[in-house]
């Protein structure tokens, strides 16, 4: 009998239009937080030319972002503005509210059935994933990737510092690094090239659930699996079960990291095997997780050939 996993394979999915010809773009549902009419902003000097100001909601300032301009299109005029929307979101640990056109809907979207964006669409392309909703295409918005380029992260984010021994420790492992985001794939290598250890990367999780097992058949598994979890295809709760579900891929140490900020994303990737969840993205606290996962490496290893 096949094992079914505890992770909830359904993701919502909220559908909204950044265009007068009410073409479809989306996000998770876990990156929302509330969606309210639009409300008048406070201007923020030397802000952003796509941050239109801030507005008070529950007590906190908010920026407002021009969506349709961020990703080019036609910004949003000041005339459409009380016909407009706003999406307060939760993503790399900022708040910060998206202005759209108009709100479609939410649904159930299973993320198996989410195409990853082409390779041939370029790497700056803000497109995550592709799916069809009643015979419409649906776009999947990488918010990551729009967020970097409002809100660049600083060299001390992303540049942590090791010692030669704990550089050592990481350079002797496979470790394989998977998020369907281009800007989260560019972060995640930044950090580990700037500290010269070597890696893996794949795009989504089928790709490196092939490629996992491929390591086992060449005689090198993966030892460290840095993975993201809202991703098309095979997301990473799943990826984590089916790594802990085989017998040669279990021994690996997973670290599954996130752009939401919710409890229940820890929750999940402790059902399902992770040895830890982490918000994405702060280099020096993936760099100590990395550490963790070396050693127990190591310590699994050594007890491995005691036993033996």
């Amino acid at each position: 009998m096949a094992v079914q996993s505890k992770a909830n394979q359904s993701q919502g999915m909220l559908m909204f239009s950044l265009t007068a010809t009410q073409q479809l773009f989306a996000i998770g549902t876990l990156k929302v937080r509330e969606i309210v009419p639009y409300l008048p902003t406070t201007q923020i000097p030397y802000s952003h030319h796509h941050v239109i100001g801030t507005v008070t909601i529950r007590d906190l300032n908010v920026p407002v972002i021009d969506m349709p301009a961020a990703i080019g299109f036609r910004p949003i005029q000041p005339e459409e503005y009380s016909s407009c929307f706003l999406i307060v979101t939760d993503c790399l640990r900022t708040v910060v509210a998206f202005m759209v056109r108009g709100i479609e809907k939410i649904i159930d979207c299973d993320w198996r059935n989410i195409e990853p964006s082409p390779p041939t669409a370029g790497s700056n392309v803000f497109v995550t994933g592709i799916t069809r909703y009643e015979n419409e295409i649906v776009q999947m918005l990488d918010v990551e990737l729009l967020l970097s380029k409002i809100y660049p992260l600083s060299e001390a984010a992303r540049i942590p510092i090791l010692t030669d021994v704990q550089r050592e420790k990481l350079k002797a492992l496979n470790i394989l690094l998977v998020d369907d985001s281009t800007i989260a794939r560019r972060q995640l290598a930044t950090a580990l090239d700037s500290i010269n250890i070597p890696y893996n990367i794949c795009t989504n999780g089928v790709e490196a659930l092939s490629f996992m097992q491929d390591a086992v058949a060449q005689g090198r598994a993966v030892d460290l699996l840095v993975s993201d979890i809202e991703m098309p295809g095979l997301d990473g709760y799943e990826l984590a079960f089916e790594t802990q579900s085989s017998p040669e891929l279990r021994h690996a140490y997973i670290i599954l990291h996130t752009s939401l900020s919710s409890e229940i994303c820890v929750d999940r990737a402790n059902q399902v095997g992770a040895h830890e969840a982490l918000e994405k993205f702060n280099a020096g606290d993936l760099i100590k997780a990395m550490l963790r996962g070396a050693d127990q490496v190591t310590k699994d290893k050594q007890q491995l050939m005691t036993n033996s």
